[in-house]
């Protein structure tokens, strides 16, 4: 373990951690809203910790729906860790099992994005580095949901406050952190056409999954640009 990795892990996520606070609260104010008290939804981020899946099974868990599908929902909402990983393989190769462990539980969009990131500016992708990175964003988690959970009654609705448009806004930041990879444009037009398709006909959550492989089959089918080609490109 490197400590100056871990606290350059931990002061890369700082700003995350700010922004990511809202959504612990309103995840903590929203399961107990639910019926779950405080400490069941403290349980659920301890072990699930998984942002916009943790509010679908809150969602679900209190139909009278059976416990496949609710796993079934969060396992849609959460298809693209799949792909997540499969992308970060080449930077986490020399990872422990136990770490790669620790490492995918920790996963999150974010973490995701600034690893692929590090590992393609050719800068090494450290456990220490990783695990200061994940733990900035999963230990404020569960502080701002067990203050969610008391105080959400203050909240109210979210959307009078305009907490309801955050979430969309922080993935569409994150998305735009690719711009620059080639086939960026079609790749994100496929993927968001065939989610409203899915989110129309096939219906919640399953059109996130869906869009996703809409997304990666096209980016298989297209030729991709090496950068020389794209610097020729952009001249002209």
């Amino acid at each position: 373990m490197s400590k100056a990795d871990f606290n350059e892990g931990m002061r890369g996520a700082m700003p995350l951690c700010i922004s990511a606070a809202p959504f612990g609260a309103l995840f903590g104010a929203v399961a107990v809203a639910n019926g779950q008290t405080i400490a069941e939804a403290a349980l659920m981020s301890l072990t699930l910790f998984a942002g916009a899946s943790q509010l679908v099974g809150i969602e679900l868990f209190g139909q009278r729906i059976a416990p496949w599908i609710i796993v079934l929902s969060i396992f849609a909402v959460n298809f693209r860790h799949i792909l997540y990983s499969a992308a970060m393989a080449p930077y986490v190769r020399h990872f422990t099992p136990v770490q790669k462990f620790f490492g995918f539980f920790l996963l999150t969009d974010p973490q995701f994005a600034e690893t692929v990131n590090r590992g393609e500016s050719g800068r090494r992708v450290s456990f220490s580095w990783y695990l200061g990175y994940g733990l900035m964003i999963y230990v404020p988690w569960q502080v701002m949901t067990v203050l969610g959970g008391f105080f959400g009654k203050l909240i109210g609705d979210p959307k009078v406050i305009g907490i309801d448009v955050l979430l969309p806004i922080y993935f569409m930041a994150l998305v735009l952190g690719f711009r620059k990879r080639s086939n960026f444009l079609p790749v994100v037009a496929m993927s968001g056409a065939a989610s409203v398709i899915a989110y129309h006909t096939v219906g919640s959550p399953w059109h996130v999954s869906i869009g996703a492989v809409a997304a990666m089959l096209l980016a298989a089918a297209l030729p991709v640009k090496r950068e020389p080609e794209r610097r020729a490109a952009r001249r002209g």
